[in-house]
């Protein structure tokens, strides 16, 4: 049977590339990078050059990079540390933002330690700079969540003017930049952010491994405490190999991207001509149909009331095809998407996310149409 993997919002294929380094590394480069011996050097070696790489793609300085385990404890160091070592008592973000950005700032509301507010959002997902600029003017000084690209419905967000708005008001501005790091460039010289995150496994890179910029104006104690790692800011052994395989997939993103952007806008333009043409009232979230204004890695679809539409999923999954309903990090859970339902709360309709990577083919979206015409025709 063919099987067609198009969830890479939820995680992408590890380039081979990667691979070959890692193992190599593994069986070279194994000291903990604490140690003060040679072996122990050669591993710190390894971390801050991968350090000094990412901090280059973004224009900014090895000294704003911290290493963790991924996104997740990443956004939770930037609202926990970000809030409580700055004395904040209120915070803003969407009711659409990803559970690792929602979850912590609603477990600071629920103890007491802040008003939690949500920016209102339109049916496209996008926030309004008006309501924002009226909750920072109304309250103490803020801290602000909001997310670059939303992760199930492609919507993106200009980060350059909520930075902005929040500078002029004194906030602190923390975005998710998970789905976008490594996928649209980012000069932080130009961006009034405190805080941005990402994980190595949405760009090729392996699981496990993530980094937090941190700005240098703002001072924050350290979120998880042990050793004096990540110079006293993150205690726990590096993850040396994983470390340096997410500087390696980034340069690579980055080397390649005007050339895969391209590409992958087109298979995603591909797929909703074929998508169109073949399901009657097929309908797409957000702003997904527009390439340039949308997260070109994402489709996120509307399919039409069937007998079907419950089992949608799992008769694609019997098909050989990956995709996802809502966020990944979700799965297995029988609530429904809180984004979808921000958005459209009184549909019914089945919503399946479709995103893809350069390791897709037409070949594969010809067969997931094939498959889709099956279903709904």
């Amino acid at each position: 049977m063919k099987r067609v993997y198009l969830d890479n919002a939820s995680t992408t294929p590890i380039a081979p590339e990667i691979i070959e380094m890692m193992t190599e590394m593994m069986k070279t480069t194994y000291a903990n990078p604490s140690s003060v011996h040679s072996f122990g050097r050669e591993s710190k070696i390894v971390v801050e050059n991968a350090r000094k790489t990412i901090a280059n793609l973004l224009n900014t300085s090895p000294g704003s990079i911290f290493f963790t385990s991924g996104g997740t404890e990443a956004d939770n160091m930037a609202i926990k540390c970000g809030i409580n070592d700055n004395n904040i008592r209120h915070a803003i973000t969407s009711k659409i933002s990803h559970l690792a950005v929602l979850l912590p700032l609603e477990d600071l509301a629920a103890a007491g330690k802040i008003k939690l507010s949500y920016i209102n959002i339109d049916e496209n997902g996008e926030i309004s700079l008006a309501h924002l600029k009226e909750l920072l003017k109304d309250n103490d000084r803020t801290f602000v969540s909001i997310m670059h690209a939303n992760n199930e419905i492609g919507t993106i967000q200009d980060i350059k003017q909520i930075g902005d708005i929040c500078r002029h008001y004194n906030a602190i501005f923390h975005s998710d930049t998970v789905q976008t790091i490594a996928h649209f460039p980012f000069n932080m010289q130009e961006l009034n952010i405190d805080f941005i995150t990402a994980s190595a496994h949405k760009f090729h890179g392996p699981k496990g491994v993530g980094f937090i910029y941190v700005s240098e104006d703002m001072q924050i104690k350290p979120f998880l405490r042990g050793g004096g790692q990540e110079r006293n800011m993150r205690a726990g052994t590096e993850n040396v190999y994983g470390i340096s395989a997410m500087a390696m997939a980034m340069e690579m993103a980055y080397k390649n991207l005007e050339k895969e952007v391209v590409f992958i806008k087109g298979l995603k333009q591909y797929m909703i001509d074929q998508l169109q043409s073949a399901i009657k009232d097929v309908q797409f979230y957000g702003k997904c149909k527009d390439l340039d204004n949308s997260l070109y890695t994402l489709l996120s679809c509307s399919f039409p009331e069937t007998d079907m539409a419950e089992m949608l999923l799992f008769n694609l999954d019997i098909m050989g095809i990956a995709c996802s309903s809502g966020s990944a990090c979700s799965s297995g859970s029988d609530i429904g998407s809180h984004v979808l339902l921000g958005i459209a709360p009184d549909s019914k309709r089945p919503g399946v996310r479709f995103s893809f990577s350069k390791y897709n083919t037409k070949d594969e979206i010809d067969y997931v149409i094939e498959k889709l015409k099956c279903l709904f025709n």
